[in-house]
């Protein structure tokens, strides 16, 4: 028994092997063809099918919509029953068919290539109702089906999502889509919070600061009160400076005999503090602070008008880091 279970997987991953190696023989032309007409598309991208092609075709629909091309799914069987609906001017539909000659693909197709529309097959069969009457096409080569029988859809299903995927990568790179555009997809995942804006981060926030004219006690006690780990020091209204516990530290630690009463602020304070935009993502504060070496960043705005402190707690309890 366990021989025989072994010998079935192994033989269904190596007719899906041969039947991926095929693919690399698909006109490249084909394919640049069918970027192009999806690029140029005012409207939407309908991707439809039939059987397992159309389950194929919703996870296609899923990979467009998270990279930043709009499309929607649309079953061939309830397209032509009322879903037709979906299909408007300008769009670009995509139909997904092994044969190319299902007689739900042949009731449909006539209805996917009017009002402007171009119609887009990707099918194993060059001569079936399907390809004959698309703009464009992608023929991927008949394969054998994983399926002792050759009937159930394993690996045609298999050559048809990656056709899918394909073509999702290379409109993204031809869009310039970027790590922050997906995210903009992906606002619940940490990759979505790792694109939140630094303002958004720091609402939580006390906001410390102290007058140039002050003394150490006093930044002391605004560093403890607002638990930031430093205060902003400020000279008329503009950042002059910040002071971090680990300054007061080294000046506490120094082997030079310091008057509280009398040191200025300006002995110890960092005159050129790192300092970050609300506006920018929190991936970019992450950045800085490990470059940095630092634990708090100096939030601005886009006057340099000095907004808050994000400290490297409030990227952590966004499980950020």
């Amino acid at each position: 028994m366990n021989q025989k279970i072994s010998e079935s997987v192994l033989n269904t991953l190596r007719i899906k092997k041969q039947a991926v190696n095929t693919l690399e023989k698909i006109n490249p032309d084909d394919f640049t063809e069918v970027i192009k007409a999806l690029l140029k598309c005012k409207g939407k991208i309908v991707v439809t099918g039939i059987g397992k092609s159309a389950i194929i075709a919703s996870k296609i629909v899923a990979t467009l919509n998270s990279t930043g091309s709009p499309a929607v799914y649309m079953h061939a069987a309830d397209a032509i029953h009322g879903d037709l609906g979906i299909i408007q001017e300008n769009d670009v539909v995509v139909c997904i068919s092994n044969s190319g000659n299902t007689p739900e693909i042949k009731t449909l197709v006539p209805h996917l290539i009017r009002d402007n529309n171009t119609l887009i097959a990707i099918s194993s069969n060059p001569s079936s109702h399907l390809v004959n009457a698309a703009q464009q096409r992608i023929i991927y080569e008949y394969a054998k089906e994983a399926c002792p029988h050759n009937l159930a859809p394993t690996t045609s299903t298999t050559l048809q999502l990656i056709i899918g995927d394909a073509l999702a990568i290379a409109l993204l790179e031809c869009k310039n889509f970027q790590e922050k555009d997906f995210a903009k997809f992906h606002p619940g995942g940490s990759l979505g919070k790792l694109y939140q804006r630094v303002g958004d981060l720091i609402k939580v926030n006390k906001c410390p600061t102290i007058a140039a004219h002050q003394n150490i006690r006093e930044a002391i006690i605004s560093i403890t009160e607002n638990m930031l780990g430093c205060t902003v020091v400020l000279e008329k209204g503009n950042i002059a400076g910040v002071i971090t516990d680990g300054d007061i530290r080294r000046m506490l630690s120094s082997e030079d005999k310091l008057d509280l009463n009398s040191i200025q602020l300006k002995q110890i304070m960092s005159t050129n503090p790192v300092t970050v935009s609300e506006d920018e993502m929190a991936s970019e504060a992450l950045q800085k602070i490990r470059q940095n070496e630092i634990s708090q960043l100096v939030v601005i705005d886009k006057d340099n008008n000095y907004k808050g402190i994000l400290h490297i707690h409030n990227l952590i309890n966004e499980g950020l880091t």
